[in-house]
């Protein structure tokens, strides 16, 4: 019987600057400055962005909701809601101090039941922070029909 690999989707450059661009708009509609981070599966950087005046420490933090979104599959407000509720040891879990940001504002971009990807913004109120990611990953998926 011969061996059948899975078909893994990636994140392209394109589909980032799709993201993005969507991302970027949404920030600017609303005066938010910030940073936007999108990583591919593995949480490496594809591209990002920081809007004129937004703090430098927004940079590292939106990269680790990023790569938190794609290590953990999920949003990032439900870690960030297990950590400040119910289950606080997680905070504990292995590389979550130096390459995630366990804090609202990252999302999975999932595509036929494959996380491709993440998308993390950080400079503003934290809600803020998701609903720009959200217009990105609505872009990317609206975009690929």
């Amino acid at each position: 019987m011969p061996l059948t690999l899975p078909v893994q989707r990636v994140l392209t450059l394109e589909a980032a600057r799709v993201a993005l661009a969507a991302s970027e708009a949404t920030a600017i509609q609303n005066g938010w400055k910030v940073v936007i981070a999108v990583v591919d599966s593995g949480g490496h950087l594809v591209a990002a962005i920081r809007l004129d005046g937004t703090q430098t420490s927004s940079v590292d933090t939106a990269l680790g909701k990023a790569r938190a979104a794609v290590a953990f599959k999920r949003p990032t407000r439900v870690i960030e809601d297990m950590v400040n509720g119910p289950r606080p040891a997680f905070a504990t879990v292995p590389g979550a101090g130096a390459a995630f940001a366990l804090l609202q504002g990252g999302l999975p971009v999932e595509v036929e039941g494959q996380v491709i990807g993440g998308i993390g913004v950080s400079g503003v109120k934290a809600s803020d922070d998701e609903i720009v990611a959200g217009a990105g990953v609505q872009a990317l998926l609206a975009a690929l029909g």
